[in-house]
């Protein structure tokens, strides 16, 4: 229950929170360049119950809680044009992100910009049925943890 207060803050947060973006916030070469994701947007579209955690201990039993929450399922739709709709940190409003791949093999999804952008979050893995992400930015990955989405069923 302790867990689903907190999602639900955290949720809260999402979306009465202003945007964390600042100027200071500029790509760096570090970044690297963009290569293909791992996957297609495909993946991310549906109905997803979403839960989040802070230590990896609790990974399995957020990723029950994230299932229990299939009855107030997060829905992640087509963009459109080639990306999918969703909230970013602090932000009520959901925007076309794209999903965006680095040199090193991992898949970002984000704005327009490099991969690993601070407003990206990183996709950790990915199945047709679970996906863990975080977001790239320290504080917001701070605030909100490791996230994860178990698809729910029709």
């Amino acid at each position: 229950m302790r867990s689903r207060q907190a999602l639900s803050g955290a949720v809260m947060a999402l979306a009465v929170g202003g945007c964390m973006s600042t100027a200071d916030q500029v790509p760096t070469a570090a970044n690297g360049p963009i290569a293909p994701a791992a996957f297609e947007r495909e993946r991310l579209i549906g109905r997803w119950g979403v839960a989040s955690f802070h230590d990896e201990k609790d990974r399995r039993r957020t990723e029950a809680e994230a299932r229990a929450q299939c009855s107030q399922a997060y829905a992640i739709s087509k963009g459109p044009t080639d990306g999918v709709m969703m909230h970013v940190a602090d932000d009520p409003k959901r925007y076309e992100l794209r999903l965006k791949g680095d040199t090193a093999g991992r898949t970002f999804v984000g704005f327009e910009a490099p991969p690993g952008h601070p407003q990206d979050r990183e996709i950790l893995s990915a199945t047709d049925n679970l996906i863990t992400m975080r977001f790239v930015d320290p504080d917001a990955h701070r605030r909100y943890g490791t996230f994860v989405y178990v698809r729910c069923r029709a």
